[in-house]
């Protein structure tokens, strides 16, 4: 299988198993497990875009931030999702932070809205992969 198509199938997991979590009542452990599947959720999707843009459109991004911008002018996200990808990215940096609780809060909060917002992303690409 090609790498692009194994990074898809990655992002696709990993994003199953985020919504999973979301499910579940809140707890402080329900929490930090959200919190740490979000982070692998948005390393998997980012690292697709990187594959996707590298094999099928010859850009070089090597940043989630780039990815992002890549993808928007390309036109597969509009404006405001892109303003939401590159937010997502500095909570995803934040996550390194969340053994303060507020922070970690934070993150919890907005996780349900980028679960949305990437599971919509990946919906975009299925034609363009499988």
């Amino acid at each position: 299988m090609e790498r692009l198509a194994l990074r898809y199938k990655d992002a696709l997991r990993t994003s199953y198993t985020l919504g999973e979590i979301l499910q579940q009542p809140f707890s402080v452990i329900v929490r930090d497990a959200t919190i740490q599947r979000f982070e692998y959720t948005f390393e998997a999707l980012w690292k697709f875009l990187k594959e996707y843009l590298k094999e099928r459109e010859g850009i070089i991004a090597n940043s989630p931030k780039a990815c992002f911008r890549e993808i928007f002018s390309l036109g597969v996200i509009c404006e405001e999702e892109t303003v939401q990808f590159l937010e997502m990215t500095d909570r995803r940096n934040d996550t390194s932070h969340t053994y303060k609780e507020e922070v970690a809060q934070i993150i919890y909060d907005k996780t349900q809205k980028y679960f949305l917002l990437m599971e919509g992303l990946l919906k975009k690409f299925r034609d363009k992969i499988t």
